[in-house]
């Protein structure tokens, strides 16, 4: 795409999507052609063995979509990490590709970063205006809160647990060393890359369009994982004991004995 006035990198994780992709590629390309966005659009396939790859390799008339397949253990968090890392523009936006996250919403995410104190633009179900499909169920409502409680003394977002978010490249590149485990890569940012003025722009969380969840029960205990470990990055720092100096007493006699 060309002649547009605001660029970005779309980074689509996939497994298991090959339905779904010319859906979404289709209503990115109408979003970008309302808005002048120049879009250049990553499907990062955790090799997926129902033809995902192939799904976008016959998407001939939309050269701005490429599909990056990688190796090694499959994960979402980290094909989001190695999108992010092959991204080419400065801006860039993470959405699912089960359409569950609505891509005409990405324009309000992208001009919210226009505003420089913005570190970090969440597409967010629990700001006034956010919708939540009301086939959802109570047990994955209560399961979402318990889920966003469990993050709030982290990052203060209503919506910390959302897949569908954009920052800058720059603030991607100032991350302290990330170690994501499961899906929620975005937690992972928000607390990594040092975020304080997050803003969440209001969007309608939908089923998703075709195929089947993959988050169950091991989804679940890794995100419990996750969350142990950013604890551990943002608060051991107050559980250390304080130094009296460049060497206190004590040590030097602990040194004293081992010399």
């Amino acid at each position: 795409m060309t002649g547009s006035t605001r660029s970005l990198s779309l980074i689509v994780p996939t497994f298991r999507e090959a339905e779904n992709i010319p859906v979404l590629v289709e209503r990115v390309a109408a979003v970008a052609r309302a808005h002048e966005l120049d879009v250049e659009m990553l499907i990062v396939d955790d090799r997926s063995d129902d033809g995902t790859a192939d799904a976008v390799a016959r998407l001939a008339d939309h050269p701005w979509v490429r599909v990056i397949v990688r190796d090694g253990p499959r994960s979402l968090s980290w094909a989001v990490v190695d999108g992010m890392r092959q991204a080419t523009y400065d801006r860039l936006v993470v959405m699912d590709a089960d359409l569950s996250h609505p891509p005409e919403a990405i324009p309000a995410l992208v001009s919210a970063l226009d505003d420089p104190e913005i570190d970090f633009v969440v597409g967010s179900r629990y700001v006034p205006g956010g919708t939540i499909d009301p086939r959802w169920t109570l047990f994955r409502r209560v399961n979402s809160l318990a889920a966003r409680l469990m993050a709030r003394p982290l990052v203060p977002v209503r919506d910390a647990t959302s897949g569908f978010f954009a920052l800058r490249r720059a603030q991607f590149r100032a991350a302290g060393a990330l170690k994501p485990v499961g899906y929620k890569i975005g937690l992972e940012l928000l607390v990594k890359c040092h975020c304080r003025n997050v803003f969440e722009v209001p969007i309608h969380f939908s089923e998703r369009h075709r195929g089947t969840t993959k988050f169950g029960l091991r989804q679940r205990l890794e995100y419990l994982e996750h969350l142990r470990r950013l604890w551990v990055y943002r608060f051991s720092v107050y559980f250390r004991e304080p130094k009296v100096g460049p060497e206190s007493a004590n040590s030097r006699e602990e040194n004293r004995w081992q010399s």
